[in-house]
């Protein structure tokens, strides 16, 4: 083989692991996004992904290897080869939050685009009769992996809705035999992934229960519920529903029908998508709009989207904390110590006295939803009691830990929201003993009123707060604007470009006795 052969050689080999890198790291990025194009479009304009470095050395290997004297050049080629694996290196080099989940759809996309693009390149290769021109056409095809993603995923899509609905079907006739199983739907725009949590722990205390997990909230995760964890001596299935669209609700509601709802909250949450909260609002309900007529919905009435929504077509009880003109059942004499919270619930005739771990109005809210559906499943009081009294909290969302060195850490970084974020910092701003600090990057999805929730967001820390680290670009002009409307003073306002460096400047300076709250944490697609 001539030594022009060889380096044509390396050059296709470059370029084809250079290609099969940004695929996945484009395929990463479109599952984060849901597989979504109109998503995947908006964070790639947003994350400045057009002009990363991996991008632009891609497009400048495929410059270089468009010209006519590299062809001939020895030298040039070694350099655009080298260019292309710098590329597919350094993007390996890079960590995520949140890295790439091989699901079947993943292997499909992701397989389908590469034949195709090896396709294109051995048919141009036999027509020019050139590895040299190859190579190129896979060089090309990383600098445009993205549109190429995209566009992969835009055919598939009939394909996937025909696979989706197999497995619906065949999740729907696996529910028709167990007729028996009690189905309790939950949904809300926070607090719906801690309900199921408490009454997942409060049930099993009588039932054999199911619950979908971790955030098995979509159609398509509690059809994979269903299809690979159901067993047939279950007596409860706990659905957990999550929306970011008008309809999405229903569409759970249609594929497993349940008996029994939660409506844990209706806010600003995911307005980028919803538009509205009167659509929040709708979409939430469409879980007890689902319900018989004979079944059985509890609604949390500390939220004026839900307080003004009339319920007519099922029973229905609503709770409150503290406001005994807003609910059914309240929430009275609620008193924290180290060790918790004791409060009681009362309600309907009944009453209830209940000692947890968790602290916090929220946890308080999300328990009382979990223990109003276990009265009414009549799990005994005594079990609802030592239940409630064993509960853990829900990793990253309220979550109180205390570090070795005497810092206490509450993390609530799984998501936030408002309403949640006031309610943390609220926590955070009760704490006694030495400096009260957050780390945050702010609120996504909330659409036109961003910017305007994240000032309020960054007032409430200046009221609560006696240090804030705000992390990233995305929201700190906002935040950063709302603290220092409040007057707190410069020298306790810092700023990070990660949550690493963040951690780090907190490192630097916290003591024993100050407590840190973690507020959100935003995924791979936000910067």
């Amino acid at each position: 083989m001539k030594i022009e052969e060889i380096v044509n050689v390396v050059f296709a080999v470059s370029a084809l692991f250079a290609l099969a890198v940004m695929l996945k790291h484009d395929m990463q990025m479109m599952q984060q996004n849901s597989y979504r194009n109109e998503r995947y479009i908006k964070w790639f304009k947003q994350s400045n992904e057009s002009t990363s470095m991996q991008r632009l050395m891609a497009l400048l290997a495929t410059v270089f290897g468009a010209t006519s004297i590299c062809e001939n050049s020895f030298y040039v080629i070694l350099i655009v080869s080298a260019i292309l694996v710098w590329t597919g290196v350094s993007e390996l080099k890079k960590k995520f939050k949140k890295p790439l989940v091989f699901t079947k759809r993943v292997q499909r996309l992701y397989f389908t685009e590469l034949a195709l693009i090896l396709l294109v390149t051995a048919a141009v290769a036999v027509y020019k009769q050139s590895v040299y021109v190859a190579a190129w056409v896979m060089s090309l095809a990383t600098a445009v992996s993205a549109f190429i993603t995209m566009a992969v995923n835009w055919l598939m899509k009939p394909v996937e809705k025909h696979i989706n609905n197999g497995f619906i079907n065949d999740a729907k006739q696996r529910l028709a035999q167990m007729p028996d199983m009690k189905i309790v739907g939950i949904t809300g725009s926070y607090g719906k992934t801690s309900t199921k949590h408490y009454l997942n722990r409060i049930l099993s205390e009588k039932y054999s229960v199911l619950m979908t997990p971790g955030s098995f909230n979509t159609p398509m995760g509690v059809v994979r519920t269903v299809r690979e964890m159901m067993q047939p001596y279950n007596d409860l299935f706990i659905v957990e529903m999550g929306a970011k669209n008008i309809g999405d609700i229903k569409e759970i509601c249609d594929i497993v029908h349940p008996q029994m709802g939660i409506v844990t909250a209706v806010g600003a949450q995911h307005l980028e998508s919803f538009k509205s909260i009167e659509n929040v609002q709708r979409t939430k309900f469409e879980l007890v709009d689902a319900l018989p007529a004979d079944g059985f919905a509890v609604v949390n009435n500390d939220f004026p989207f839900v307080a003004n929504r009339e319920v007519s077509n099922v029973e229905c009880v609503r709770y409150s904390v503290g406001d005994e003109n807003k609910g059914d059942y309240r929430a009275k004499n609620i008193k924290y110590s180290a060790q918790g919270t004791s409060f009681t619930v009362e309600g309907c005739g009944k009453s209830i006295e209940l000692n947890t771990k968790l602290v916090g109005e929220c946890n308080i809210s999300n328990l009382m939803a979990a223990v109003i559906m276990a009265m009414k499943l009549d799990v005994p009081e005594q079990k609802i009691k030592y239940a409630v009294s064993k509960i853990e909290q829900v990793e990253h969302r309220l979550n109180v830990k205390r570090t070795a060195s005497g810092i206490t850490i509450i993390d609530d970084a799984f998501n936030s929201n408002p309403d949640g974020s006031r309610m943390a910092l609220d926590v955070l701003g009760g704490m006694t003993t030495g400096k009260r600090i957050v780390i945050t990057p702010g609120m996504i999805e909330l659409g036109e009123k961003q910017a305007y929730f994240n000032e309020k967001f960054g007032e409430h820390i200046a009221e609560t707060c006696d240090v804030a680290i705000v992390v990233g670009q995305y929201n700190r002009e906002a935040i950063l604007k709302g603290i220092k409307s409040k007057g707190m003073a410069e020298q306790n306002i810092k700023v990070a470009d990660s949550f690493a460096e963040a951690q780090q400047m907190m490192l630097s300076f916290a003591k024993a006795g100050d407590t840190v709250l973690y507020e959100n944490d935003l995924p791979d697609t936000f910067k």
